[in-house]
């Protein structure tokens, strides 16, 4: 067998047509959005001092990768929403999928890392400082990173190495399943070690953050004041907002049965992580979060720097 083609055809959203102008003005408004949002949040957090802190420096890591895992996406998913057909080399195609491999599973990490974060703060407070230390939080951030670039070359070689007997990927991007598809021979122990690779980097990441939160939920219902306990209560609420719908859709798309949906069903799915979830950061961190607030009015010059 021989590749005889040297780029594949993203088919885009072609069963939705009739909606493509709207969709563009959709995706492309919720894209600006999240762009300026994590592009604040991490200003914010380079130049208040009052968020030099570990929490905020998993979070300004985390918003510099949900921006950089956008651009890898995002602007081809737009261009084919106005134009007939997207044409993407095999070296081209290769390149997205890594980066959006290594970026995804950074995510999972780095909200596992966060969670940590917050298990230290408040189960074992008067350590924090010793434990959290700027050595170990650089080490926790690429650890991520580098579990990240590890699988998504692992995943790389396994699946450019098949050979392709069509070009038309039935999606907007490069994801692995459309791609191996697209292959001449049987791909069922692809699919199983994908299956697996694709269980440990959500599944092991989501267990340690579930039992994470499991002790920090112990620990603040020992706390004997209402108001001792409200503020714990609310120093996790972001952070475990984005874990439960960050999580919920990577194990919707990844760890369902690859039949089970329809190719419409997988891209619609495929659009909750790859347009909404990263703006779910900003939001929820900026909307919820008093110190976030305070920060951003700090540095418009609405609140005093003291």
């Amino acid at each position: 067998w021989q590749i005889c083609f040297s780029e594949f055809v993203l088919q885009g959203f072609s069963s939705f047509h009739e909606h493509k102008l709207t969709l563009f003005v959709v995706f492309l408004t919720l894209y600006l959005f999240t762009l300026a949002g994590n592009v604040i949040i991490v200003t914010i957090i380079s130049i208040d001092r009052h968020l030099h802190t570990p929490m905020y420096f998993f979070l300004a890591v985390l918003s510099t990768s949900e921006t950089v895992y956008t651009l890898v996406v995002v602007p081809r998913m737009l261009s084919s929403l106005v134009g007939l057909s997207q044409p993407i080399s095999l070296v081209g195609c290769a390149t997205q999928m890594f980066f959006f491999i290594t970026l995804a599973i950074n995510n999972c990490f780095l909200l596992t890392a966060m969670g940590y974060d917050r298990y230290v703060a408040i189960c074992n407070p008067l350590r924090y400082t010793v434990i959290m230390n700027k050595r170990v939080c650089a080490q926790l951030g690429w650890g991520a990173c580098s579990i990240g670039l590890l699988v998504a070359t692992i995943q790389i070689s396994c699946v450019f190495r098949l050979p392709f007997c069509d070009r038309e990927v039935a999606h907007y991007f490069c994801d692995i399943r459309p791609v191996m598809k697209l292959s001449c021979v049987d791909t069922t122990v692809h699919d199983i070690i994908n299956v697996i690779v694709s269980s440990l980097v959500i599944v092991v990441p989501m267990g340690l953050v579930f039992i994470s939160y499991v002790l920090i939920i112990s620990t603040i219902l020992k706390i004997a004041s209402a108001e001792g306990r409200k503020k714990a209560f609310a120093t996790c609420a972001s952070h475990l907002t984005v874990v439960v719908v960050h999580y919920g859709c990577a194990s919707t798309a990844y760890l369902k049965p690859k039949s089970e949906n329809t190719q419409d069903q997988d891209q619609l799915i495929s659009v909750t992580y790859t347009v909404f979830t990263p703006l779910l950061n900003p939001v929820v961190y900026t909307l919820r979060n008093k110190e976030v607030k305070d920060a951003l009015l700090r540095v418009i010059g609405k609140k005093p720097l003291g």
